[in-house]
């Protein structure tokens, strides 16, 4: 079953204290496209100017990615963005932002897309992501990332985001700040009552907190990767592998079961792309890699 994505492309600066990548490929529709691609296809949707020095039709030659809806706007740059991490990899500085094209009108969605069932609106201003959500015919599953930006300054907006969508991705500091709640089940559960069939709050390294509308829980720890060279793009890598899989078992949104299995499967694909930099990773892994962690997931949470 066809996925849609929109969300952002980037120009990466990265630092970690295993070195630096400038100028490389980023953006949160990329990590989640190319993630989700090993599960089910994906429809591409978004914009990068004619600054942008990457040929996306190459870089996903091979990849079951439909880049139909990419689109290459004259006279308009392409958002950057640069970061710092610290020794522990949890906690990063933003050296600069330059929103350029995410400050812009939202790219168009091709006719040939509005059809889509599944959906993920990737971390980006949710006034767009409403706008993008309101040219879709009836998605039988919406699911929307965010960021401490848009719930400090973008409040109601978000809000309004949360009454159109089924579930909602957000890490654990987004959590509390949106709730004002320590406790994260909690938390969760306030953002529930909001009319989501569930949430999903990453913890980092401490793994995933999953809660849906009947009051379900589930808990994943993180895969123990032992190689974290840098963490840019694991959430969107996260949610790829989560939403590949749901696209591919055709769930419902109250399918509290597929979720679980999602979630198995987002956390194995973000652990692999953390081992080297920006997408370097996916060169040399690919599906395998990720089965065999979802089995060794399996066996170390098996009591």
């Amino acid at each position: 079953m066809p996925l849609l994505v929109t969300g952002s492309i980037g120009i990466d600066t990265v630092r970690t204290p295993f070195g630096e990548r400038k100028d490389c490929l980023g953006g949160s529709a990329i990590y989640f496209s190319l993630a989700a691609s090993f599960f089910a296809p994906v429809r591409f949707v978004g914009a990068v100017g004619e600054d942008c020095p990457f040929d996306l039709k190459k870089f996903f030659t091979g990849r079951n990615v439909d880049l139909a809806g990419l689109e290459i706007r004259k006279g308009s740059l392409t958002f950057r963005w640069a970061g710092t991490y610290t020794v522990d990899m949890n906690d990063r500085t933003t050296d600069n932002v330059e929103l350029n094209i995410l400050a812009e009108a939202p790219p168009e969605i091709p006719p040939a897309f509005k059809d889509s069932r599944y959906v993920f609106l990737a971390n980006t201003h949710p006034g767009l992501q409403l706008q993008l959500l309101e040219k879709l015919d009836s998605p039988q599953l919406v699911v929307a990332d965010t960021m401490n930006l848009w719930i400090e300054n973008e409040r109601a907006e978000f809000i309004k985001l949360i009454d159109r969508v089924h579930g909602l991705v957000l890490n654990d500091g987004e959590a509390k700040l949106f709730t004002g709640r320590d406790n994260l089940v909690t938390a969760a559960k306030e953002i529930i009552a909001m009319g989501l069939s569930f949430v999903v709050i990453k913890k980092g390294e401490h793994g995933t907190l999953v809660v849906n509308s009947k009051n379900d829980l589930f808990v994943l720890p993180a895969y123990p990767t032992e190689a974290v060279k840098d963490p840019t793009g694991a959430g969107d890598s996260f949610a790829g592998g989560m939403m590949g899989q749901l696209a591919a078992a055709k769930a419902e949104p109250d399918d509290f079961a597929a979720l679980k299995q999602a979630v198995a499967a987002g956390t194995a694909t973000a652990s692999l792309v953390i081992e080297d930099f920006s997408l370097d990773r996916w060169k040399t892994a690919g599906r395998k890699d990720i089965d065999q962690r979802l089995e060794m997931l399996r066996k170390i949470n098996s009591f």
